[in-house]
């Protein structure tokens, strides 16, 4: 089955259809819409005219990156659908970060995702070089 991949098309309605379906909860509407657009990079995967997948890039894009939503929907997964996203997403990173520089793509592994992320090159955190991963959640 082929489906399609779009750049810079998710809607905020679909972001948060998947959203929901991951379990993270829907955002309202102006918050959805304010994400997607300070994005620099979204990925929609379409079958038969409705979003399946989703993937989102946001950082400076110089320096840091951040793999920020990977959302397949239960039924699609396993099709290589998630692969090609991040491909698309570590690609846009290569292609727009200053060569002959370093930058860092980052991200936070839904947990038991780990090992589809090391097989894209993706290391763990803590190890012997760097500390875990931290976050904060503020009210606002």
């Amino acid at each position: 089955m082929t489906y399609e991949i779009r750049e810079n098309a998710l809607m905020e309605k679909d972001f948060n259809r998947l959203r929901v379906s991951a379990g993270w909860g829907q955002l309202s509407a102006k918050q959805g819409e304010e994400a997607l657009n300070n994005s620099l990079l979204t990925i929609a995967v379409m079958d038969e005219g409705q979003v399946i997948g989703m993937g989102r890039l946001v950082g400076d894009g110089v320096c840091i990156c951040y793999v920020q939503d990977l959302v397949i929907l239960p039924q699609y997964q396993g099709k290589g659908i998630g692969k090609a996203i991040m491909e698309r997403l570590i690609a846009y990173a290569k292609e727009h970060g200053v060569s002959g520089t370093h930058l860092t793509l980052g991200l936070f592994a839904a947990k038991g995702k780990e090992e589809f992320y090391q097989k894209l090159g993706f290391f763990t955190r803590p190890n012997e070089n760097r500390g875990p991963g931290m976050e904060i959640s503020l009210k606002l």
